[in-house]
């Protein structure tokens, strides 16, 4: 264990290993539970349900309907649409029929989806109305040969959909003259019904969905993820959560877009191996509807990044109702590091169990995770789960092994992570070297086997030939009372090469001025490390899951778009 120092400090109950896991795909969890729970609730969504029993047979009619427009073996289709019970629908009738998931972001631009399309030579799409036209602007540029359309209205309750029809349709973009040579997929599921769905093999080594990543290079691939590496996250993030969950069915909230691998992987897949229901959130970023939902279906699991929890913390209604989210056993925070005020904050809020989770596209998940018993470390993301190992080396070379409290560059290794990226072998040799992934960020190990991870390797700050990472000058202004979130990078500077930049966003109704808030860096870090320059805005670029965007903040600082 010598190597492997974290197992000695997993919580009770965790075990060192799954192996040898199931030959299974999510597709025999679904038929599974179909058969032993058929009208147990799966997905639930603004108001209306769906069984387990209705999603195998929406499945099926779903796969036959894609078979018979010539879809088979091996063949991308691509999904542009948010969490909704169609992208789940569409998924799995995808799988039946032997296809491969194309998880595209609906925020794209026509550019970044002309080039995943094309990427990854999808010939379908299945695509919500209100991003139809976009689609159709580009398909002469992409291998598209055909649409597939639904709206977000098919399965809301009558009286929500008659008065979305009436009222949000057409003003909101989502109604559509449709193509003559496009389907309709409620026609589609009509159409095939009562079918069994196709008989395709699906083994669990086949690849199952392409996820783009920027790697470390910051250029989409797409990467490809086997069936079997949902199972083996899935499995592994259950046998963390339950040494605060217990192995009961719970209520888990699916807020983060299905098309990013913490949603898609770490959270829905755990969902199908526990067989609890999910609530489907088709918008993030409506924080009253979050909070609402939570309450309305004593959800009990949640999953997020930091910018969430401070944004929910913040929310009035929770001034109004301030047991509104008390439902909550288990908050799991990922995708950027959880400064120790916005954890104090939400776990006084909540009084839930906050995991922080590290990981990555390319590993297809492959938690690191906090343990929910045991000691949590204040700038740790905790230690390797279950069958993924970790090893820190040397940030230049890549080859020397580096000692405990050293820090370099994070590799990463387990049974689920990605077989490549697609027909790309330059950038997969590049980033998977003998099994390990190496990831680009920046981190050490103390000697119990805690990650620290420091920042991204393209992030680091120099300073006059000193190096800062930006996380831990956000740490130290994220204790001022006043702020709300704050994002540092490196700006071009004359002197120094490059200065230190903060952008802070602070509370309703709070005041401060640039010379007070380095008043108060001051006393937690070195000179050099003080933001030179401070800019106080209204809000910080984001992704999609809400990851502060550093690098769109130096690009307007440079008088870029």
């Amino acid at each position: 264990m010598s190597d492997r120092p974290w197992l000695r400090h997993y919580d009770d109950g965790v075990p060192h290993t799954l192996a040898p896991y199931p030959a299974i795909t999510m597709l025999d969890l679904l038929r599974d539970a179909a058969r032993e729970h058929p009208d147990d609730v799966a997905f639930l969504f603004m108001g209306s349900t769906l069984s387990w029993r209705e999603l195998e047979l929406k499945s099926n009619a779903f796969a036959s309907a894609l078979r018979a427009q010539g879809v088979g073996k091996g063949d991308r289709v691509a999904v542009l649409m948010p969490n909704s019970p169609q992208i789940i629908i569409a998924e799995f009738g995808i799988w039946k029929a032997g296809g491969i998931v194309v998880l595209l972001n609906p925020l794209y631009t026509e550019h970044e989806l002309e080039h995943a399309l094309c990427d990854s030579e999808a010939e379908t799409a299945v695509v919500l109305t209100l991003f139809y036209e976009k689609l159709n602007r580009i398909r002469a540029s992409t291998p598209l040969k055909r649409l597939i359309t639904t709206s977000i209205k098919e399965y809301l309750p009558t009286l929500k959909r008659v008065l979305f029809t009436l009222v949000k349709e057409k003003r909101g973009g989502h109604r559509i003259v449709r193509r003559a040579d496009d389907l309709a997929m409620s026609e589609m599921l009509q159409a095939h019904a009562q079918s069994d769905g196709p008989d395709v093999m699906v083994a669990p080594e086949d690849p199952a969905l392409f996820l783009f990543s920027g790697g470390t290079t910051g250029k989409p691939k797409c990467v490809i993820g086997r069936h079997e590496a949902l199972i083996m996250t899935g499995m592994q993030a259950n046998a963390w959560f339950n040494t605060a969950l217990g192995k009961d069915r719970i209520v888990i909230m699916l807020n983060l877009p299905l098309f990013h691998v913490f949603a898609q992987v770490a959270v829905m897949a755990s969902g199908f191996v526990r067989r609890s229901p999910m609530v489907l959130m088709p918008d993030p970023r409506d924080i009253g509807a979050l909070i609402a939902t939570i309450k309305r279906h004593k959800v009990e699991m949640l999953a997020g990044v930091p910018t969430l929890f401070n944004a929910l913390s913040a929310h009035p209604r929770l001034v109004r109702d301030p047991k509104a989210l008390r439902s909550l056993r288990l908050i799991i925070s990922g995708a950027s590091s959880l400064h120790l005020e916005t954890r104090k904050r939400f776990e006084e809020l909540t009084g839930g169990c906050i995991i922080e989770v590290y990981g990555l596209t390319e590993a297809l998940a492959s938690p690191i995770c906090s343990p929910a018993r045991g000691p949590q470390k204040t700038g740790s993301v905790g230690m390797p789960a279950t069958d993924v190992e970790l090893r820190i080396v040397d940030a230049e070379t890549g080859t020397e092994a580096l000692a405990t409290g050293e820090v370099g560059e994070i590799l990463v290794r387990s049974p689920q992570i990605m077989t490549g990226y697609w027909r790309n072998p330059e950038e997969t040799a590049a980033i998977l070297r003998d099994g390990w992934i190496y990831t680009g960020d920046l981190g050490y190990l103390d000697e119990e086997g805690y990650l620290f991870v420091v920042d991204r390797k393209k992030d680091v700050i120099k300073v006059s030939g000193f190096q800062i990472w930006p996380r831990e000058v956000e740490e130290v202004i994220a204790t001022h009372p006043s702020v709300l979130e704050t994002g540092v990078a490196g700006v071009p500077d004359d002197y120094q090469g490059e200065a230190v930049k903060a952008w802070v966003v602070l509370r309703d109704g709070c005041t401060l001025d640039a010379a007070t808030l380095q008043s108060h860096c001051r006393k937690e870090l070195a000179a050099y490390k003080v933001p030179k320059h401070i800019e106080f805005c209204d809000s910080l670029p984001k992704s999609t899951v809400g990851k502060v965007l550093r690098r769109v903040l130096v690009e307007r600082h440079n008088g870029g778009c």
